[in-house]
């Protein structure tokens, strides 16, 4: 069963313990605000990534991976974004995408909140990890392991820690 490490918002930090987390999954998937080339360069020394960029990304890494990514991974439909807003409160730019396209996990970043909620209107689960670096207004840091099996997630466990 796949195992995919979803993050967002590192703003140019990446501890240990994103390591650590990660270790089983078979893919990284970066919500945005990664911070630096640097960040992004060892996550993908690490594991297979699949990221956008976020608003604070400078265009070294807009140069290097693009602002939003829709694709299928063991069956599901997925869109990654930075900036979409969430169930009840996205941005019109993402209703727009979503009338064009059936999704059935939809991830992204930027509130620093963690969030996992199940879209009766569109009919998706919508994640957006919170915030795994330690710059921003958020008091928890934390990540998620997405468990896959065909086209069903069957579980997502979290990380967390206060921020210092």
């Amino acid at each position: 069963m796949p195992l995919i490490g979803i993050l967002s918002d590192t703003h140019t930090y990446l501890g240990k313990f994103v390591y650590t987390f990660f270790d089983d999954c078979d893919e990284i998937w970066h919500a945005g605000d990664i911070g630096s080339l640097e960040i992004l360069q060892q996550l993908q020394q690490f594991k297979p990534v699949r990221a956008v960029y976020g608003n604070i990304d400078g265009q070294d890494i807009r140069k290097e991976i693009p602002e939003q990514q829709i694709f299928e991974y063991n069956g599901l439909n997925v869109y990654l974004k930075h900036i979409v807003g969430y169930p009840s409160h996205y941005t019109k730019e993402a209703v727009l995408v979503f009338h064009k396209n059936k999704f059935d996990l939809v991830v992204a970043g930027h509130s620093h909140i963690l969030r996992i909620m199940y879209d009766k209107t569109h009919r998706f689960l919508f994640i957006n990890p919170g915030a795994a670096g330690i710059f921003g207004d958020h008091r928890q840091i934390t990540l998620l392991k997405v468990h896959i099996d065909q086209n069903i997630i069957k579980d997502v466990d979290i990380w967390s820690k206060d921020k210092q």
